[in-house]
């Protein structure tokens, strides 16, 4: 090794935990992204044998290739002052690398990296021109308050942005310290916009890159969500078609009808009578489950209820649990009949001893769904809000 050089090695197990923290951290901020979107129940997950992959479905999802940008898309926004070379107080973004460098003397300052910029030819082609900018970064996507979109004065689609204060001092700092010059804002690893500071900006500001309106909705959304802290590529790619779909659900329901009429069979035949009582509680059950779950855009702002196979089983397992309740009921009044009590009491009795057992099984049941929809992705989420709600529902019509 020459003298005055150092070299670092990063030990392997270190490395291991850098690789898992990136990946546990790209499928949150994916996530945060997609849930943004509203799209119904996605998996998100790591695979592979070293976890070392993320698996991403779509249901329901036509335009893909916009759902692929947004989950590519690292979002590590970079405010960072320009250098400018030797004895020119202005700068001309330059065709080649070579072309800048030279402006230097030949070599590019060891606080200075270069970064390209789409442009616009005059033949209509795009091409690229490149910025010698600093190393140190002024402020980042982290220091973002809050970002929206909006329109400058001439309308065009913007990115408004606000600064946590400590963020903003530094800003302000920065801003101060290079009125009249360049400060580029650099969109994972490429100048959007190389404007001149007029004047101090402190805590608030806004991004020109030509938005339209989705591109900058967009942009806000990967901003807001967090950055990937490391480049994603697409391994793979495939398509369910939607008849695949559709016979999956159409399975599902046809499960979910054959249960319901098994159980109210079952019920008029073992209890006679009195099962006409609990086809009848089964039967508001249901209707009492898909009432809330058509109403949950109107409870809850930004919601919706689309019926999966996931759902479709907690659907299931609700019809069982409330048959259960009318089980236990009709067995507490079978036996206090046979004690020789009257009707009237035997009833009274037997709402009265099923009680206590029935909250408890169905508390129990609702803590294990809070913990599942608490800490679940997607399709354990859709299970367990179908399960909460059916199970409520039962406790009223039982």
């Amino acid at each position: 090794m020459s003298p005055g050089l150092w070299r670092f090695t990063m030990p392997a197990a270190y490395r291991a935990e850098i690789e898992r923290n990136s990946v546990t951290s790209s499928i949150e901020t994916m996530r945060n992204r997609i849930d943004a979107l509203g799209v119904a129940e996605p998996i998100i997950a790591k695979q592979g044998r070293d976890g070392d992959r993320i698996l991403v479905q779509l249901p329901g999802v036509e335009d893909s290739d916009r759902y692929r940008d947004i989950l590519k898309r690292q979002a590590e926004l970079l405010w960072k002052p320009m250098t400018y070379p030797p004895g020119q107080a202005s700068y001309i973004p330059q065709p080649t690398q070579e072309a800048v460098a030279a402006l230097f003397g030949g070599t590019i300052p060891v606080d200075t990296e270069l970064f390209p910029q789409e442009v616009l030819n005059a033949d209509g082609t795009v091409g690229q021109v490149w910025w010698p900018l600093k190393r140190i970064t002024t402020v980042s996507g982290s220091d973002l308050r809050n970002v929206y979109r909006s329109a400058d004065e001439w309308q065009e689609a913007v990115v408004a942005f606000e600064l946590h204060p400590e963020a903003a001092s530094r800003f302000e700092a920065a801003t101060q310290a290079n009125v009249g010059k360049i400060m580029a804002i650099v969109l994972d690893n490429k100048v959007i916009s190389a404007p001149v500071i007029e004047s101090v900006i402190r805590n608030s500001g806004i991004i020109r890159g030509g938005f339209t309106i989705d591109s900058a909705d967009e942009l806000v959304l990967s901003l807001r969500s967090g950055a990937i802290p490391a480049k994603i590529s697409i391994e793979e790619e495939w398509a369910v078609g939607p008849s695949l779909g559709r016979d999956s659900i159409r399975s599902g329901v046809t499960a979910m009808l054959a249960s319901f009429l098994g159980v109210m069979l079952f019920m008029l035949v073992y209890y006679r009578m009195s099962g006409i009582n609990a086809v009848v509680a089964l039967g508001l059950n249901i209707l009492l489950v898909f009432g809330v779950l058509a109403a949950l855009p109107w409870l809850f702002s930004g919601a919706r209820a689309t019926l999966t196979l996931p759902g479709i089983a907690g659907l299931i397992l609700t019809i069982g649990m409330a048959v259960d309740s009318n089980v236990l009921i009709f067995e507490r009044i079978r036996e206090e009949l046979i004690q020789g009590k009257t009707i009237g009491s035997a009833v009274e009795q037997g709402f009265g001893k099923a009680l206590s057992t029935i909250l408890d099984c169905n508390v129990t049941t609702l803590v294990a769904a809070f913990f599942l929809f608490s800490y679940g992705t997607g399709p354990v989420k859709g299970f367990a809000v179908t399960l909460t709600i059916g199970l409520l529902a039962s406790m009223f019509t039982a």
